[in-house]
């Protein structure tokens, strides 16, 4: 009998969804370069148009990473950076050759540049209509505080996400810029739902985003317990306000463990198995999350001497086997090697002009689609003359214009 073999055919993986838009963004900081970064890693073509004498002022924060700012190279892997002066006539003209033919814009200059020189949303809008042009501020287009400058930890204040971060004693400010963070992620979004729409009735439009509007919709939680409850959430540091033992807990090797017992009969648990004090399961002091709570103090203080005498891992080891949620209470560095980040291998390197640094994979994962687009991070003005080329302009233009500082 004559064998057969099969033709196996493998299905080419799903273009980036992005593939194909182009976005021109006039941005600085976070909020903006953070929102088109995620563009960028899903394919779209992004154009950082950057100051000639310095550009994004982020790029000076720091040199943390291999000498450059830790904040821009988070921010803006992918993109290509032209650094054009749009106060001069002529590089106001190359960025609406460049609008022309873009899909989005974005931009989160001081409240009012825009406007000055005809790039705000409305005015763009009108110009060409198939463009979804963004406009990120601080506290939104009008208002009593629509010109107050608006940096992170500031608009963190104004939204009261300060308030309920901290210790009883101390308000704390998050750690990482949830304001600039929470606009960016909107703005994204919203980016992609004017596409959509886009492909509806072939019109683009106008977006809007705030910082203060995108944290205060992320105090979601607390803000629904004031305003109906009567009573803001106390600030409580790792603790929970109702449950308890819910905390971190020193172990004897220097570490933190934290752990939460949602019901009783995990405390019975936690009691009989990790604390090895098998009579607190009925205690009336100890067997309710009522009385624990009323009690937190001295909750606490079994939890914490059990866990005392243990090192990180073990604690971890018998909370897991009891059924007992937990974690570690990580440093930074420990996240930069985590277990399960390496396990999944969501580590890659991306370029920069200092050589490859080592970048987190985007957290939206699109399986069997193309790779997420991890560009490298770009030199101020590394782009300009290949973009300018291609608009059309000649080598003697380029000259002219880079002689007279209106790029570089």
């Amino acid at each position: 009998m004559a064998s057969h073999t099969q033709d196996v055919h493998v299905q080419p993986a799903d273009p980036l969804p992005l593939a194909g838009v182009t976005v021109v963004a006039v941005e600085q900081a976070v909020s903006a370069p953070f929102a088109t970064r995620q563009l960028a890693d899903l394919g779209a073509r992004v154009v950082k148009v950057e100051r000639p004498d310095g550009g994004d002022f982020a790029r000076g924060y720091d040199t943390a990473a291999h000498g450059l700012a830790s904040h821009f190279v988070w921010a803006n892997r992918g993109k290509e950076s032209l650094a054009l002066d749009l106060k001069d006539p002529r590089g106001l003209e190359v960025l609406h050759g460049l609008l022309a033919g873009a899909d989005v814009f974005v931009q989160n200059l001081a409240q009012g540049a825009a406007a000055r020189l005809g790039l705000d949303s409305a005015a763009l809008c009108a110009r060409y209509p198939r463009l979804v042009a963004v406009d990120v501020s601080g506290y939104g287009p009008q208002g009593p505080y629509a010109h107050k400058r608006a940096y992170d930890m500031l608009v963190q204040c104004e939204a009261g996400l300060v308030s309920v971060t901290g210790t009883p004693g101390q308000p704390v400010k998050a750690g990482i810029p949830a304001a600039d963070i929470a606009a960016a992620m909107y703005a994204f979004s919203g980016v992609l739902a004017a596409l959509l729409r886009r492909g509806v009735t072939g019109r683009g439009g106008r977006v809007e985003v705030s910082m203060l509007d995108a944290l205060a919709e992320w105090m979601g939680h607390p803000l629904h317990h004031t305003m109906h409850g009567g009573e803001q959430p106390a600030r409580t540091g790792l603790a929970h306000a109702v449950i308890a033992p819910y905390d971190a807990y020193a172990t004897a090797d220097g570490d933190r463990v934290l752990l939460s017992v949602q019901n009783d009969r995990e405390w019975r648990r936690l009691a009989e198995q990790v604390l090895e004090r098998p009579e607190l399961a009925e205690d009336p002091a100890y067997a309710t999350n009522a009385a624990r709570t009323r009690g937190r103090e001295k909750t606490d203080a079994v939890v914490a001497e059990a866990l005392g005498r243990l090192d990180a891992a073990e604690a971890v080891r018998r909370l897991e086997a009891a059924g007992i949620a937990c974690a570690r209470l990580n440093s930074v560095a420990q996240l930069a090697h985590h277990p399960q980040l390496a396990a999944r291998d969501r580590w890659r390197e991306v370029g920069s002009p200092t050589g490859p640094l080592r970048a987190l994979l985007p957290p939206i994962g699109l399986p069997g689609g193309a790779a997420p687009r991890m560009g490298a991070v770009p030199a101020l003005g590394e782009h300009t003359d290949a973009l300018l080329r291609a608009l059309g302009m000649s080598g003697a233009q380029i000259a002219t214009l880079r002689r007279d500082g209106v790029i570089a």
